[in-house]
């Protein structure tokens, strides 16, 4: 027998819950360094573009495809047509493989929490710290497990008692402490008399100084592939999430609130890193920095700001323990609600089931950087370990198939008709209507395909 669907209790709910998940690592740790790396001003203004016409042609399609099946990403596509059903399969694989893996970065988070509110800021801060914890036996094994369990604690709750309730705390909470801090980096005075609205230039004016069209091709797919970890699509999310989504509610104007609040934390993520990073370190230490960023890099800046860095180290660390949290919240309940939707299980057994096997996989991964350690040549270059390479096949292989196959299904199968009078079936406007059809059918499409390419090293 089918169980009752829980809704979200109102609009508000489902927006703060969508922009919970959208709003986690890939803005406050993935989207600086990018944005570091691609030459500010230029990857911002390539990134905001595609948020405007990719992000939105995607987000609509998920939300609006769970709303009219009532299902969850594992079951939703089945129910649009009955030979879509592996792509539902294939969706909701991802956030099983990427949960344990971002808990475990959710528990390194957790751990530098606990670091700068303690007061042991300045041991943070030294260059073997991260190395040595990483490296551990069992410390990352205690910090990922107690992540997992918080995130498992939310989805026990429900929607409503859980997911709806926390994120109606957590993402005021979040947007408060990203504004304060963003503010708070602009007033920095660094080292050899750079300041933090130095580094704000460098973020905001884009250049185009010695790129050529391979670099600028490389900063198109790097804006592309963060909008993936950005705004939650490919991965089941805001099909699950647009299934709990009143029939009575404006999606549109729901969807537009999604964007706009992700957009603004990427943003306001690159107004607190990048200046305060170039203040201290300069050019050469945004360009060195990468992705151990917030590990490396950040604790160093607070430490050179004396004693209140330890503050604003604890403020900013808090900030991205939300912000994780909430993002991993969501990757349960894709797996949780799929196993409720298929077997028709109750949510307390789907969550326990769920919550070992992650437990199981986060361990195994934790053990990678020591006894299981290995370096594995990477198609996109370099070389990687576990995480590096559970985190290549999920998000660089499955998350792209997953989207294209969404295209050409909702493109050029179902046709965009489907999509739209599902949007639009209170009377709400649909805005930029012309943009999604040709987005859906052939621009979407073209772009993932050079992504997936790129991604297995066959263009560069």
């Amino acid at each position: 027998m089918q169980q009752k669907r829980n809704s979200f209790s109102s609009s508000i709910g489902f927006v703060l819950a969508a922009a919970g998940s959208a709003v986690g690592l890939g803005n406050i740790w993935r989207f600086p360094y990018l944005a570091a790396k691609d030459g500010g001003g230029l990857f911002l203004v390539v990134y905001i573009i595609l948020a405007l016409t990719f992000g939105f042609t995607m987000l609509v399609t998920e939300v609006s495809i769970g709303r009219k099946t009532k299902q969850s990403a594992l079951t939703a596509y089945g129910k649009l047509h009955k030979k879509a059903g592996w792509i539902g399969g294939l969706a909701t694989i991802v956030p099983f493989i990427i949960l344990p893996y971002y808990c475990i970065i959710g528990g390194w988070v957790f751990k530098y929490c606990v670091a700068f509110c303690t007061g042991q800021g300045e041991a943070a801060a030294d260059s073997s710290y991260f190395t040595g914890f990483i490296t551990g036996y069992y410390e990352p094994i205690i910090f990922t497990v107690i992540f997992l369990l918080a995130v498992a604690a939310v989805i026990f709750a429900g929607v409503n008692k859980g997911i709806e309730s926390m994120s109606k705390i957590l993402m005021p909470a979040l947007l408060v402490l990203v504004v304060a801090i963003a503010v708070f980096s602009l007033t920095i005075q660094g080292s050899e008399g750079r300041t933090g609205l130095d580094g704000l230039k460098v973020y905001l004016i884009p250049s185009l100084e010695g790129k050529n069209f391979g670099d600028v091709f490389t900063v198109i797919m790097d804006a592309m592939g963060q909008l993936f970890y950005s705004i939650s699509v490919a991965m089941g999310i805001m099909v699950t999430y647009g299934s709990y989504f009143k029939d009575d509610h404006n999606l549109m104007k729901s969807v537009n609130r999604i964007e706009i609040f992700d957009t603004a934390v990427a943003f306001l993520a690159g107004v607190m890193v990048i200046p305060a990073v170039f203040a201290f370190m300069g050019n050469d230490g945004l360009a060195s920095s990468g992705p151990g960023l917030m590990f490396v890099a950040l604790p160093k800046v607070f430490q050179s700001m004396g004693f209140i860095g330890n503050i604003v180290g604890a403020v900013f660390f808090i900030m991205v323990f939300f912000a994780a949290l909430t993002s991993a919240i969501s990757l349960m309940e894709v797996v949780v609600a799929s196993l409720i939707d298929k077997f028709g299980w109750k949510r307390r057994k789907a969550a326990i089931i769920e919550t070992l096997s992650a437990i199981a996989i986060g361990v195994l991964i934790c053990l990678g950087y020591n006894v299981l350690y290995f370096e594995c040549p990477m198609p996109n270059g370099g070389t990687g370990q576990l995480l590096d390479l559970f985190d290549y096949f999920s998000n660089s292989i499955l998350m792209p198939v997953v989207a294209i196959s969404t295209c050409i299904l909702v493109g050029w199968i179902l046709k965009p008709k489907t999509i739209i009078d599902e949007a639009t079936k209170n009377g709400e406007k649909f805005g930029r209507k012309g943009l999604y059809i040709v987005m859906i059918k052939f621009i979407a499409p073209v772009l993932l395909f050079a992504l997936l390419l790129g991604s297995l090293g066959i263009i560069k």
